[in-house]
């Protein structure tokens, strides 16, 4: 089950609690052997807060194993109070994943929150280097020194907000992200797609505030459609192997609640657009 919240408050720990409870387990789960040094991300979260950052959201992962469903991996997206990373309605934050249950060590990424349409996007690997925090020594202090570091380096990533908003696309270019997104998204391991959703699709606009031609808005119409999913289409009428006439139907696209999905697509469509930035930079 995913748990979420979109509010423009910081959240409390009860309210972590509800979104994410794995986040305040206070016992690692019972696979951990005795080497492994357990912190809660509960204190954690108490020690970002010390250093001036604090939750907006909190997400974990579903699990079909009930017995890790108190330890699965969990999300937290924390932003740095005081510092004015922003522009418009576009927050740079601090994505921290974790776990209990041995899948996931302390993981910081650096991040965007649009509040316009409660989105959250993870920058690239190239645009921001994560950071890596195992379990084990000074948890606290090195998740925090993490941060301090990702947020001290997030003014170069709302400078791609307003660099990618003066970059105007073609509708080729528009189609050409569109149809990377859709491979992204649908594609098997060897980058084949069997689905009737069109890569056009992508590019639906969900609200005014996103009509435009430019790279942010084009990006920000792709990254929403990818991961909230409800688009939909009907499959083409076939044939089986028995000659028996299979029907077509509708198909819709759900939700991306995995962390790990959701964070590997968004990472991938945010390097889609670094790339056609550069392209369109050097032209």
């Amino acid at each position: 089950m995913n748990f979420t919240n979109t509010s423009a408050q910081p959240l409390t720990i009860e309210a972590i609690g509800k979104f994410a409870p794995s986040a305040l387990a206070v016992t690692p789960h019972e696979s951990r052997s005795s080497r492994y040094a357990y912190l809660s991300t509960r204190d954690v979260i108490a020690g970002m807060q010390e250093a001036g950052f604090f939750p907006f959201k909190a997400t974990q992962s579903g699990t079909r194993d009930l017995s890790r469903r108190e330890f699965t991996k969990h999300m937290i997206r924390f932003r740095q109070m005081g510092a004015q990373l922003q522009r418009g309605d576009v927050f740079a934050e601090i994505v921290l994943v974790n776990a209990h249950d041995g899948t996931s060590a302390y993981k910081l990424m650096g991040g965007l929150w649009r509040l316009q349409c409660g989105n959250g996007m993870c920058v690239s690997e190239a645009e921001l280097a994560s950071i890596t925090v195992m379990h084990k020594g000074d948890i606290v202090e090195g998740v925090v020194r993490g941060s301090l570091d990702i947020a001290r380096q997030s003014d170069q990533v709302i400078e791609r907000v307003g660099h990618w908003s003066g970059l105007q696309l073609t509708a080729g270019e528009q189609n050409a992200l569109a149809i990377a997104a859709h491979t992204l998204r649908f594609g098997d391991s060897e980058g084949n797609v069997n689905t009737p959703i069109l890569p056009q699709q992508l590019l639906h606009m969900r609200r005014h505030e996103d009509s435009g031609n430019d790279l942010w808005r084009t990006f920000n119409r792709i990254q929403e459609n990818v991961i909230k999913g409800g688009l939909s289409a009907r499959t083409a009428p076939t044939i089986d192997e028995n000659g028996r006439r299979v029907p077509s139907r509708r198909v819709s696209t759900k939700e991306i609640k995995g962390i790990d999905q959701d964070v590997k697509l968004n990472r991938a469509l945010w390097q889609l657009a670094e790339e056609m930035a550069r392209l369109k930079s050097t032209n």
